[in-house]
């Protein structure tokens, strides 16, 4: 009997994605746990994995389509020798394969991040070897004719990405005509499309910044006392082969202060204040395509070398787009680190539905009084953005001044 497969939830909010390549092609025979397809989210390219076995009989939706909505079939499966229906069926036959994320069916499509070493169907370079290609980047080659068997990968494992296809499209002169009007006022014009993250990116923080009233209060530290500890610290951790770094100690320090005012771990909502018991810090990381967040869960009970561990596990795979939705929902609070751009201060916009985030510039030698006398210390502007619903001003700067009593004491950090 013919069987839809259809568009999967990734997680609980996805409700479009992109079909960014077929793994399987019409007529291939399809095992259970083959991986048919891969999905474009805003966060990470997703592997869709079969659950029934048959034929893959017609391709309802061809791979590159956008904005393909959750729960819209997108193939069809039919058994050895079946007739391959025209459209698929009106009342869905494969309720299983719907989002693994809804938890009354729990058993369908498996999805797993996407990693470019376990590719089932790789195009060959004239050599014949393996060309490791993120999909973003095959279909702007694609569009571009760009040839990928030319092209020297800057990714991870030599992962060819975005940015090698677009290079490799300005230096081969590879650009869209411009209009009549931008021609005129700045020559030619290269037009990219904008990838999927960008644009939940584009759309998720205009709504943050125009639906939630944003203040900012910002403090200097003085980080000498913590530079100490830290050094210190990965001297003693250096035969285990564990470095801490500021970021590292930023997230203990503001996860303390939340858990000792925890008047700022809350989210709001038109009913309710949602007071949260653990945690959960989201730390932004910059990918070539945008930002995301990984979360560390329960950063008040971990310590600084078990943050430090997570914290590079979980950026490396941000960078290689192999986060799994788990690995960046349900933080309520975010730290925004820009000290190593050498950035003096800045205001960073609410990640919603969280409540604040802090934005932390760099550390840099200023002079500063101390008992009436002048001298010299490391210091840093720290710039929480907060959403005025849900807490006021006053508690904001007691926030901030807790923050900032725990990094210039930074040894309750370990304690």
């Amino acid at each position: 009997m013919a069987t839809n497969i259809l568009m999967p939830a990734l997680s609980p909010t996805m409700t479009e994605g992109t079909l960014a390549r077929w793994v399987k092609k019409e007529g291939d025979a399809v095992q259970s746990g083959d991986v048919i397809a891969e999905i474009e989210t805003d966060k990470a390219t997703m592997e869709v994995e079969a659950v029934d076995e048959g034929i893959l009989g017609k391709i309802l939706i061809p791979e590159g389509t956008e904005h393909v909505a959750v729960k819209t079939p997108i193939a069809i499966l039919v058994e050895e020798g079946e007739a391959v229906p025209e459209a698929p069926e009106t009342a869905p036959t494969a309720a299983k394969a719907e989002a693994p994320a809804q938890a009354e069916k729990p058993e369908p499509v498996v999805i797993s991040s996407f990693d470019p070493a376990q590719q089932t169907s790789t195009q060959k370079a004239d050599k014949g070897e393996r060309i490791f290609i993120s999909p973003l980047a095959r279909r702007i080659a694609k569009e571009n004719g760009v040839d990928i068997a030319s092209l020297t990968g800057t990714g991870p494992n030599g992962r060819i990405l975005r940015r090698d296809v677009e290079k490799a499209k300005g230096q081969t002169s590879s650009t869209t005509a411009p209009s009549a009007t931008a021609a005129s006022a700045a020559g030619s014009v290269e037009r990219v499309k904008h990838s999927g993250m960008r644009k939940v990116i584009a759309r998720r923080l205009t709504e943050s910044k125009t639906q939630v009233p944003h203040f900012y209060v910002s403090v200097d530290i003085e980080l000498d006392a913590l530079l100490a500890l830290r050094s210190r610290l990965n001297k003693a951790l250096e035969a285990e082969g564990c470095k801490i770094s500021v970021n590292d100690m930023m997230i203990k320090a503001v996860a303390l202060a939340l858990k000792q005012q925890p008047g700022l771990n809350v989210q709001f909502t038109e009913t309710e204040m949602l007071h949260f018991e653990d945690v959960d810090i989201s730390m932004a990381v910059s990918v070539p395509d945008g930002l995301v967040t990984p979360v560390i869960r329960q950063a008040d009970r971990k310590s600084l070398k078990e943050i430090s561990q997570e914290a590079r596990s979980l950026a490396t795979r941000a960078r290689e787009g192999k986060l799994s939705p788990e690995d960046y929902q349900g933080g309520t609070f975010s730290i925004s680190n820009m000290g190593m751009f050498g950035v003096k201060d800045f205001a960073a916009i609410i990640n919603p539905p969280q409540a604040a985030i802090l934005a932390v510039a760099s550390g840099e030698k200023r002079a500063v009084i101390r008992d009436g006398e002048l001298a010299v210390a490391t210091v840093m502007t720290a710039t929480l953005s907060v959403d005025h619903r849900a807490v006021d001003g006053a508690l904001g700067a007691q926030w901030l001044n807790k923050l900032r009593d725990l990094i210039q004491n930074p040894y309750s950090l370990v304690l």
